[in-house]
C-alpha cells in the first residue's frame, strides 16, 4: 500500500492503494465516479476512458501510480447537464450518442484528439475514434460532433 495524490476533475486526492491498482478502480470504488466503465479490461474498447495531459488513456490498465500528481478528468469533469462541455453539447445537437457504451471513451477522445490536433481532418479523427468500440456504430454523427466541436475552438 502506498500513499498516492491525484487531481480528479480540479480536485486534489490522496488514496492509500497498492500503486499497481488500476487507475479505473481508484476512480469508481474510493472515489465513487461513475464516467469511466470496466469493459473489456484490456485497454481496447474505451469505456474506462479518461483524459490525463491531454490525452485519452484507459484506465482499466493505467497503474494509479503512473498518473500520481497529473490532471485527471473524467466525463463527470467536463460540464454539466445545465452547461455541458462544449463536445458534449456537440453531441447533443448532432444526436451522436445512441446505447451509451462507447459514450464515455468516445467523448473524452473527441475532446482529447482536436484539442491536441485542431486542424485535424476527417481521416485522422475516424483513425483516433478507431480506438473506441462502439456497438452501434454511430459514427457518422460522431464525426459531425467533432468536427462541430474542433469549429468552434
Amino acid at each position: 500500500m502506498g500513499s498516492i495524490a491525484l487531481t480528479v476533475n480540479s480536485v486534489s486526492h490522496t488514496v492509500e492503494v497498492d500503486p499497481a491498482t488500476p487507475l479505473l478502480y481508484v476512480l469508481s470504488d474510493d472515489l465513487g465516479l461513475r464516467g469511466p466503465k470496466f469493459g473489456c479490461g484490456l485497454g481496447q474498447c474505451g469505456a474506462c476512458t479518461v483524459i490525463v495531459r491531454g490525452r485519452a488513456i484507459r484506465s482499466c490498465v493505467t497503474p494509479v501510480s503512473s498518473v500520481s500528481g497529473a490532471a485527471i478528468t473524467t466525463l463527470e469533469g467536463l460540464g454539466t447537464p445545465e452547461r455541458p462541455h462544449p463536445i458534449q453539447k456537440a453531441f447533443i445537437d448532432e444526436q451522436a450518442a445512441q446505447c451509451g457504451f462507447c459514450l464515455t471513451g468516445a467523448i473524452l477522445t473527441a475532446k482529447a484528439f482536436p484539442d491536441q490536433n485542431p486542424k485535424a481532418n476527417d481521416t485522422e479523427i475516424r483513425q483516433a475514434m478507431s480506438t473506441v468500440l462502439c456497438r452501434c456504430f454511430g459514427n457518422g454523427r460522431m464525426l459531425r460532433a467533432i468536427r462541430r466541436y474542433a469549429q468552434g475552438m
